[in-house]
């Protein structure tokens, strides 16, 4: 059985909508303008097509910014490193000069990598630690996270007791900018 002659699952709402929007975007190709069938197939005879792709919910969170952007960044030079890595071995095979400095750049170029996956992994452990990932009860993100909750409270109270004071016209004051 082709995709064309599958039918819909059941429950597919994404694909509904998206054939009844196309059919309401485009005319009708087997009718002429002048609105008479030409004998091809009926609306009720032809094929529904389905989307080509249905979008899932992830099944995982995705990253935080600074840890995706620390594993973008290993990913790279990771590969960096590894084309390095061929170069130096192929040069060194066709006797190459370009072998030697190829050889030292790709050992450098290994050091950097290993701090990039290292900056990742700490990246990530500085992350859980500042956001309270971590759910245990001595979390120092808790703690940080409660002071926080705390000096918010006071800043809105402290806000609150000026703007009573301002409606009063100034009652309460000792004297007047």
């Amino acid at each position: 059985m082709g995709t064309a002659e599958r039918g819909q699952a059941p429950g597919d709402v994404a694909a509904e909508r998206s054939t009844a929007r196309r059919d309401a975007q485009r005319p009708d190709l087997d009718i002429p303008a002048g609105g008479e069938p030409t004998g091809r197939a009926t609306p009720q005879e032809r094929p529904v097509y389905r989307p080509l792709w249905v979008e899932e919910p992830a099944r995982r969170r995705r990253l935080p910014d600074p840890v995706r952007t620390a594993a973008v960044r290993a990913v790279l030079i990771i590969a960096v490193t590894l084309i390095q890595a061929v170069v130096a071995f192929l040069c060194t095979m066709a006797g190459s000069w370009l072998a030697f400095p190829m050889v030292l750049s790709s050992l450098a170029s290994t050091v950097v990598a290993t701090w990039g996956a290292v900056d990742v992994w700490v990246t990530r452990q500085v992350w859980n630690q500042r956001n309270g990932v971590v759910s245990a009860p001595s979390s120092s993100a808790r703690a940080l996270r409660r002071e926080r909750r705390r000096t918010r409270r006071e800043m809105r109270a402290a806000e609150r007791s000026q703007g009573r004071i301002r409606r009063r016209g100034g009652a309460g004051q000792l004297s007047h900018p």
